[in-house]
């Protein structure tokens, strides 16, 4: 029959590899891990609006309240359903690319660039290839995700404002660019960086 005391001595031992170990100051703690929570951030809150919309149709959206540039004819229903066809027609055609993208790149990893016998010639235009494919896969998803996120715009009715300064990015400008978040200056801007 074991007792506590003679548990916790043993235990010492055991972890040292049946070595025991003398203690010249007397009987001390174990020495214990500080807590993570001290020594780990926690992660930032984002509070983003959804981009999925295909689940929950959005309530009807009055096309005349959203935002134009002065001198500009409010948008018309007819215009808006314009915008929102070419949205969703963009968005079908960036899935098609991501899918045709993602199997040549799984085609490209599959074969290997380097082997025993290939010609270093043939070994950098396959990874030449492969960063295509990855720019192109990449791309398509950056526009993906701006037509979503314009889609969604245009339901919420916050469709046409300037992400950076909020004044009307203008109704050519969205009906030639239907995925434009920033009016010409900020983007004049932006680019000058």
């Amino acid at each position: 029959m074991t007792t506590a005391k003679s548990r916790a001595a043993a235990t010492p031992a055991a972890e040292n590899g049946g070595r025991s170990t003398t203690n010249r100051k007397g009987p001390t703690k174990a020495p214990t891990k500080a807590p993570a929570k001290a020594s780990a951030k926690a992660a930032p809150t984002v509070h983003a609006v959804p981009v999925d919309h295909q689940d929950k149709p959005g309530k009807p959206m009055n096309p005349k309240s959203l935002p134009v540039r002065p001198g500009e004819d409010p948008w018309t229903k007819a215009e808006i359903n314009e915008v929102k066809q070419a949205l969703i027609e963009d968005i079908a055609r960036f899935e098609s690319q991501i899918e045709i993208s993602t199997a040549e790149l799984v085609g490209l990893l599959r074969d290997g660039s380097e082997g025993a016998g290939r010609d270093p010639a043939d070994v950098g235009s396959a990874n030449f290839e492969r960063d295509a494919e990855m720019s192109l896969a990449n791309n398509a998803r950056e526009m993906l995700d701006q037509s979503r996120l314009a889609l969604r715009h245009i339901e919420l009715g916050t469709y046409g404002s300037c992400d950076n300064c909020g004044q009307p990015i203008g109704k050519g400008r969205l009906q030639a660019f239907p995925r434009a978040t920033l009016c010409v200056t900020c983007k004049q801007r932006e680019e000058r960086r």
